[in-house]
């Protein structure tokens, strides 16, 4: 099993910066792809960014520009750099992890607010 750990959350005014980290243990041999999902208030969880051990990033559109994915394998922690952030950011954040044979794993969720 992977155990995730996100942080970083927070209230923000729009145009400010956050990062958001993730921290993953246990099987993380194991993982081939990582992401970052939104969900804001009464809408359906969302791929915000990804990262794959080949180190290909993805990113949705209205994202682009503005945040950036990362792993650091030395610490087993993932971050989300998010700037020029906008209301439209606000929601809960999720980590989630893909092992070989495509279980998947999800932290708790980190808060984020931004306000305009």
């Amino acid at each position: 099993q992977v155990q995730l750990v996100e942080s970083g959350g927070g209230l923000v005014q729009s145009g400010g910066s956050l990062r958001l980290s993730c921290v993953y243990s246990g099987r993380v041999f194991s993982i081939y792809f990582m992401g970052w999902y939104r969900q804001g208030p009464g809408e359906e969880r969302e791929l915000v960014a990804s990262i794959r051990n080949s180190g290909d990033t993805n990113y949705e559109d209205s994202v682009k520009g503005r945040f950036t994915i990362s792993k650091d394998n030395a610490k087993d922690t993932m971050y989300l750099q998010m700037n020029s952030l906008k209301p439209a950011d606000t929601g809960v954040y999720y980590c989630k992890a893909v092992v070989y044979g495509a279980d998947e794993y999800w932290g708790q969720g980190t808060r984020v607010t931004v306000s305009s």
